[in-house]
């Protein structure tokens, strides 16, 4: 299922031995995984397990309490994608090696990845802006699905193309860009371009909240159950935009608790249980032959949790 084309220059993100709380109760713990290019990865595990906790981590809104977030920019994805496992980062410790590129590729070179939360504010934001997040509560604005589309295109823009927008705006009506209609386009959901928000099912307002985050073009797309509660019609767009994304070198982290979703999109799966991760590999091997017997139970539905 691997697809390498497009991801030279792409983003790579890598969970190092994250662990967070809240209020003093650990909700992950030392938790390593990567986003790799053109490859997407399912976090699987039932509600709770803190899957929604690790996305919010890798896209930077959260510093976790221990271990690192890091980000490798202008690398190909062939380079790095099999080589960073669990058992890698548990040798690179013991052997004291201290950066993830280090590990993955000999050092040296803009590779490597560097620590989120050791960067400047600026610097960190502007790596932030090449990721998007689609949180499961769908939150939209009382706004056109065109607007919606095209706000994250509108906070990234320069002061004077901001102005020539507003001068539009007086002149005509206004007309979303050609890269939020071609997001829309992917959602199935260009020929309501012009819809009122509002009116939308919880199924289109999802599919809308997708095409917000690709209109961008982040190098990293992470969704948050993005198909729950969902029609399977719904269902089946939001997983071919997910193989769109990929084919276009995006690197998709996906949270689900559906077994069967992560077995038909996903690359790697990791399955992550009371906030410890305790199977990560590729898709195939983790639901054919898994390590972990807890895994082999839980993808199996055998292990309520």
């Amino acid at each position: 299922m691997s697809h390498k084309e497009n991801t030279t220059g792409r983003l790579r993100l890598v969970a190092d031995g994250v662990s967070h709380g809240f209020d003093g109760d650990s909700v992950l713990e030392d938790v390593s995984l990567t986003v790799d290019p053109g490859d997407v990865l399912a976090i699987v595990g039932p509600s709770g397990t803190g899957k929604t906790t690790l996305l919010r981590l890798l896209a930077l809104f959260s510093r976790p309490d221990d271990g690192r977030v890091a980000l490798a920019e202008g690398e190909s994805v062939d380079t790095v994608s099999t080589e960073l496992t669990p058992d890698h980062v548990a040798d690179a410790r013991t052997n004291g090696h201290g950066d993830v590129g280090a590990r993955t590729n000999g050092g040296g070179g803009d590779g490597d990845a560097r620590d989120a939360w050791s960067l400047s504010d600026d610097e960190r934001l502007r790596l932030r802006r090449r990721i998007g997040l689609v949180a499961q509560d769908r939150s939209l604005f009382s706004a056109s699905v065109g607007y919606n589309a095209a706000y994250g295109l509108g906070v990234r823009r320069s002061r004077a193309a901001r102005l020539r927008s507003s001068l539009r705006r007086t002149v005509g009506r206004w007309s979303p860009p050609a890269a939020a209609l071609s997001a829309l386009e992917t959602v199935g959901m260009a020929e309501m371009v012009d819809k009122h928000a509002d009116s939308l099912s919880s199924g289109e307002a999802q599919r809308v909240g997708v095409a917000r985050a690709l209109a961008v073009d982040p190098d990293v797309l992470l969704l948050d159950e993005p198909t729950s509660n969902l029609d399977p019609r719904n269902t089946a767009v939001i997983e071919d935009a997910m193989r769109e994304a990929k084919a276009r070198g995006i690197g998709v982290a996906l949270a689900t608790h559906d077994m069967d979703q992560a077995r038909r999109v996903a690359d790697k799966t990791a399955v992550v249980l009371g906030g410890t991760c305790i199977e990560y590999g590729p898709t195939e091997r983790v639901f054919e032959s898994p390590r972990d017997d807890r895994a082999r139970q839980f993808v199996a539905g055998e292990l309520v949790y």
